[in-house]
């Protein structure tokens, strides 16, 4: 029986990054590992970022994350999961997972009980690389093609900032500025966006323009002026580079589905490349019916938690492109899951990322080692931007393409000034 010794509030608890060297993971490989301590951070300012530190008593540690509630989180990180994964060996991965989600309230939903058992996941995941001196792109299967395409979610560099979530008011924009404030720039100059990314040599954008009328109207219908008003982004887009821009329109889960169905007719003379959870994501048969009345691929769903909704989803031909965020829906061992069961139906995968930079490069593994990856999600205005005041380390983009992850495990760490911050909360539970 082991105890658990658990301190809350802010600290400053810095051991710095692990050292993977040879002997240490050798140990590791010959004595079995057992997991010592779970430890959470989070900040004020990235509100919604929560990084999951699993330490091992060989001295390797692993780096997980997920994003929203990040308060929420951690409390049942520590209050319920460390009791379950405390003196496990974090090499069990599948039996961990299941141990972690066969929870009374834990059943297929992206709630606090599945974004913290991703989060564990992943550092599970990282510290499996570790051990065996190899990125996570290999432990899964390894390297399906050496590079894959990316598009570019136009959001903002203070997009989902704030711990207000809302469509909209989650925008945060104007309080910031650069040149990639793509959010404020597809609503109002969404031709010199497009412009600004193919120079860039990324050839498919995101853009979200029908939030607002969603919000105002509370999903119900949209009027005429609203319409056109939404639709002008894609009329500036296709006037400025034709057809050489794709176009990925995201709904939010934010209409009924008349209003849905009417928004995709008129949409479809822009010939977007997908429509994204134009609905709630729980309805399989509304979902299918919104696909059969379109000609544009239905692409869902980041808000799916496990791979069972998307099974159901699959079954009734609702969806043509299988979304999982895996920050939400269980890490990478159920990720890959969805990957799989999505090539079974003939459908290509597209791993979500609008989160924080872990989450990301996570995404990004997986997306280098299942075959049916279709692109990689990413904003510009956060690899170039916050991303890299909080990790060591960030993929190669170039071109339009994202390149396979360099070192061991995720192949990255916290910044030593991250554990210095003043607005840190630290918080541990322990054998």
């Amino acid at each position: 029986m082991f105890r658990l010794k658990r301190a809350s509030g802010a600290s400053k608890i810095h051991e710095g990054a692990p050292v993977q060297n040879g002997s240490r993971a050798e140990s590791a490989r010959e004595a079995g590992l057992k997991i010592t301590s779970i430890e959470t951070l989070r900040t004020e300012e990235f509100a919604n970022v929560l990084w999951v530190r699993v330490h091992t008593d060989a001295g390797i540690i692993g780096l997980g994350e997920t994003f929203y509630g990040s308060g929420a989180v951690e409390a049942h990180l520590h209050d319920t999961l460390a009791g379950r994964v405390l003196g496990k060996n974090p090499l069990h991965i599948e039996a961990l997972h299941r141990e972690m989600l066969n929870l009374p309230m834990a059943q297929s939903s992206t709630g606090v009980e599945y974004r913290a058992a991703s989060a564990i996941d992943i550092a599970l995941w990282d510290i499996f690389g570790k051990v065996c001196g190899q990125p996570v792109h290999q432990m899964l299967g390894g390297l399906c093609r050496d590079r894959q395409r990316i598009y570019n979610t136009c959001a903002g560099y203070k997009y989902v900032r704030s711990t207000n979530i809302k469509p909209v008011s989650n925008w945060n924009a104007g309080e910031s500025a650069g040149p990639y404030e793509d959010l404020d720039g597809f609503m109002n100059r969404a031709d010199a966006v497009a412009e600004s990314l193919l120079e860039q040599g990324i050839s498919a954008m995101k853009i979200w323009p029908f939030d607002p009328a969603a919000i105002e109207n509370q999903g119900l219908f949209i009027s005429a002026d609203q319409m056109r008003a939404a639709v002008s982004p894609f009329e500036k887009i296709r006037k400025a580079v034709g057809d050489r821009m794709e176009i990925m329109v995201e709904f939010h889960s934010l209409w009924n589905l008349p209003t849905a169905k009417k928004i995709a007719r008129e949409l479809e003379a822009f010939k977007p490349t997908w429509y994204e959870d134009p609905i709630r994501m729980n309805s399989p048969q509304a979902l299918a019916e919104y696909a059969r009345s379109t000609t544009v691929s239905v692409c869902a769903s980041e808000t799916l938690g496990s791979r069972y909704p998307y099974k159901e989803m699959l079954d009734r031909d609702a969806m043509d492109i299988v979304m999982a965020d895996l920050c939400w829906t269980g890490g990478l061992t159920e990720g890959r899951k969805i990957a799989a069961m999505a090539e079974t139906y003939h459908k290509p995968f597209a791993p979500h990322d609008c989160i924080g930079p872990v989450g990301f490069i996570a995404a990004i593994h997986a997306s280098f080692s299942q075959p049916n990856t279709l692109i990689q999600e990413s904003v510009r205005a956060f690899y170039r931007g916050w991303y890299n005041e909080l990790v060591t380390a960030m993929p190669t983009i170039k071109d339009g393409y994202v390149y396979p992850m360099e070192g061991v495990g995720l192949g990255v760490e916290l910044l030593p000034a991250v554990f210095e911050r003043a607005d840190l909360t630290v918080r541990r539970s322990a054998l």
